[in-house]
């Protein structure tokens, strides 16, 4: 190899600069590589560090939507509706726009867990599995809640018989649980690698469910968290799960906000999705602020927790929402829509997922969240649907690709 100090200066003198100029131009290749292949999507930290890649691209492509778009999602939207059972190739929505949802909500309660209402119960376990891996592969998003039973009086989970504590490690049904959990990591490995986004112990903010405050310790739902997350991860391997954490938006003082929406936080280790159940502001019938300012509340609402998910770098999203039995025509573009595109920060949440549509002759009840084909709302459904910043199931793009 021939020494630098044996190149004559004059050659030197070229020689050192188009060095200089091919170094700065390698580093700019890869400057711009690196921002157009990562930092172009918003870097990620799951709680799952082993996530399938299914998993990973899904969240990294709903943070690359959600500043301009909201996937549209609907409880139990396919396992009956307001006139019809028994049709899961159906759906309200559907009836309606001629679309499912990019969101699919159901509920861990529903596939033999536990005993339930005998509405939800209109699917087996194996049902679910189907329907899931069904949803995937045509490109939507699945989500799961549990409405679990107190497990203390075997009773409704809207018995608030205190119980949580009883579920943990030395607990006196804390095998009990871990068996409950078993079936979930089953389910969950059944779908693998397809994603599934799961809520549970949602509202715990709320004095409704056994879980809730007051009924509790702020600990004992942390640590209960903590466990669940642990053991379906470490101990049985589930590597194709989100979670999401849920507090009430009825529960939370707009002008306390993070501090309140945080109680009982699991940490940043075991939570991937900031959500936000909100009817309060949608038209519930106990908030007795106007219209006007429960819209301008719905924005502020969103536009807080967007913030707030952006310091931790978390996915937000309005989990469960809507309006029982719709009573207001122009509810889904004035109230829903309006409320949510307000400003360039609330419109920031990468999905929203309405309750469901109970059926009519089989519950007698007017219980329904999405309009069914003739309800006064179905003409405003539309509109919302045919937004350019809201998504349904044929308007989505490949979520599970790179």
């Amino acid at each position: 190899m021939r020494r630098l100090d044996a190149i004559p200066m004059n050659k030197l003198n070229r020689v050192i600069p188009f060095l200089t100029w091919i170094k700065f131009l390698l580093i700019l290749a890869i400057v711009f590589f690196v921002w157009n292949d990562d930092l172009r999507s918003t870097p990620i930290r799951l709680v799952d560090t082993d996530a399938t890649e299914e998993t990973q691209r899904l969240y990294r492509n709903l943070m690359e939507l959600s500043p301009k778009y909201t996937l549209f999602g609907h409880q139990n939207t396919n396992l009956y509706g307001v006139n019809w059972v028994e049709d899961d190739d159906n759906s309200d929505v559907y009836e309606v726009t001629g679309a499912f949802p990019a969101v699919y909500g159901y509920d861990f309660l529903s596939i033999g867990i536990a005993e339930y209402f005998k509405a939800e119960r209109t699917a087996t376990y194996d049902d679910f599995i189907r329907y899931a891996k069904w949803a995937a592969e045509k490109g939507s998003v699945v989500t799961f809640g549990w409405h679990q039973p107190n497990p203390v009086t075997r009773g409704s989970f809207y018995d608030k018989t205190p119980a949580l504590h009883t579920l943990l490690p030395g607990g006196d049904n804390h095998e009990e649980y871990k068996g409950q959990l078993d079936k979930i990591a089953h389910f969950f490995k059944q779908v693998a690698p397809s994603p599934i986004i799961f809520r549970p112990f949602h509202e715990h903010n709320g004095d409704w469910f056994w879980w809730g405050k007051g009924f509790c310790t702020e600990e004992d739902y942390r640590a209960l968290w903590q466990f669940m997350v642990r053991y379906l991860r470490d101990e049985q391997g589930v590597n194709n799960v989100l979670y999401a954490f849920s507090p009430d938006r009825s529960r939370i003082n707009l002008d306390h906000f993070e501090t309140e929406y945080l109680y009982a936080y699991p940490g940043d280790d075991y939570v991937d999705i900031l959500g936000l159940d909100n009817y309060w502001d949608l038209g519930h019938e106990a908030n007795k602020r106007s219209k006007a300012e429960r819209l301008e509340d719905l924005t502020r609402s969103l536009e807080l927790l967007n913030a707030l998910g952006e310091s931790k770098g978390k996915l937000t999203a309005l989990t469960e929402t809507g309006l029982e039995a719709i009573p207001e025509p122009k509810w889904w573009t004035e109230t829903l829509l309006a409320g949510i595109n307000a400003t360039e920060q609330s419109r920031k949440i990468a999905y929203l997922m309405v309750w469901r549509n109970a059926n009519r002759e089989r519950e007698n009840m007017e219980h329904f969240y999405a309009p069914y084909k003739g309800h006064s709302s179905a003409a405003d459904f539309i509109e919302f649907k045919n937004d350019e910043s809201i998504l349904f199931e044929d308007e989505l793009p490949d979520l599970y690709s790179n």
